[in-house]
Parts: structure tokens; C-alpha cells; sequence
């Protein structure tokens, strides 16, 4: 567990469509709490002048539009899926260490205005990442197949060989499962996954404390 914080860093992960981002929005809308939107941060750092000079010797110029900015999806059919595994690691060797940096610097921000008593850290590549040392500790959010791969239908337009490709890309369910110190069910009402979070979250709020 990190104790480089005075208050508590909870990671949140889970697989692609858990409903993981709206569990923790909605927490925090009940309390005073900061969220990381990870994803967010990582689509800002494309913007990021330097890293544009990086992705485009790493990538070509294919995967830039006319005005410069990335194509988001042409960068994702040059990483994501076999054989492209070497892409997918040079990529990550570009923009993990940037994220990372606006990581820490949210949650310093977060925690020097006063406001917040813990900071949510949204990130679906956590574990795989090594940000997991900057975590007091990492809640699983758990739901089926079926109903991650209805939400990913019905919000990023995925088809189910999208969401299995995607997922191939990441550390296995099982081993998100096991290296998490929390396992949350979102199968059932969502309200409930949102008290559990608060539950665990507070448990460890009053831990540091002590």
C-alpha cells in the first residue's frame, strides 16, 4: 500500500464495460471525494505536442488527421490485437510515463486543496501500468460478460470480437481479480456496488487515520 498520500488512493479496475467509471462517478457524487478519469487523461496526452513527435516516428504519418490531431481509431487498429503486441508496448513506453506524471499531479492537487477525503483512480490498465503503487489499495468491479458486452454495444458501438480483442490486450480478468483487494459485484443494482465502494472506502479512510 502506498503511504506517500495523507489521504486514501483507491484504484479502481474491472473489465472493459463493468460499469467501473459510473460506480465511482456516482460515489462521488455522494461523497467528498476527487475521481481520476485515467482513460481521460490518456486521450488529453495525444494532444501533447511531444508525444505527437514520438507516436508519429513510432506509427506514420496515417494516424494523423489533416490537422494534426490522432486518429484515435487508426492508432488503435496498429496496436490492439495479434500480432501488433510490439506496437502495443511501444505505445505504452510513450504515453505511460506522461499519464503517470498527470496521475500524481492530479492527486496532489487533490489532496493540498483540502476539499476531497479520498481520490478515486479510474484506470482500466492500473495493474498493467505499475501504477498500483500509488494506490492505498485496488476495488475490482465485477460484472458478466453479458452485460459488459451489452454496454459496450450500446456506448462504444462494439461488436463482441471488439470487446474480446480489446480485453486479449489486457491482464486477464482472473489476475485483475487477484491482484485487487476488493471484489465488487455490479451484476445487480448499481446502487448497491456504489454502497459497497463507499463501504470499503471509508473502511480504509478510517484506517489511515489511526
Amino acid at each position: 500500500m502506498s503511504d506517500s498520500f495523507r489521504i486514501p488512493v483507491i484504484g479502481i479496475v474491472g473489465g472493459i464495460g463493468s460499469g467501473k467509471s459510473t460506480i465511482a462517478r456516482a460515489a462521488a457524487r455522494l461523497k467528498p471525494w476527487y475521481v481520476i478519469d485515467a482513460d481521460g487523461i490518456g486521450h488529453a496526452v495525444l494532444e501533447v505536442p511531444e508525444v505527437r513527435v514520438q507516436l508519429k516516428s513510432a506509427f506514420g504519418q496515417t494516424i494523423f488527421d489533416a490537422s494534426g490531431a490522432v486518429i484515435r481509431s487508426a492508432l488503435a487498429e496498429r496496436v490492439f490485437g495479434f500480432p501488433q503486441q510490439e506496437n502495443k508496448q511501444q505505445l505504452e513506453s510513450i504515453v505511460h510515463p506522461v499519464i503517470r506524471a498527470r496521475i500524481l499531479a492530479a492527486i496532489r492537487e487533490a489532496e493540498q486543496c483540502g476539499q476531497y477525503e479520498a481520490v478515486l483512480l479510474d484506470a482500466a490498465v492500473l495493474l498493467e501500468s505499475g501504477w498500483r503503487d500509488v494506490c492505498s489499495a485496488v476495488v475490482y468491479i465485477d460484472a458478466s460478460f453479458e452485460d459488459r458486452l451489452s454496454r459496450v454495444r450500446e456506448t462504444r458501438d462494439w461488436s463482441e470480437d471488439q470487446l474480446r480483442v480489446r480485453e486479449a490486450s489486457q491482464l486477464s480478468l482472473d489476475q485483475k481479480k487477484k491482484h485487487s483487494d476488493s471484489v465488487i459485484s455490479n451484476s445487480g443494482e448499481s446502487s448497491q456496488a456504489v454502497r459497497q465502494l463507499i463501504e470499503f472506502v471509508d473502511s480504509i479512510g478510517a484506517s489511515i487515520k489511526k
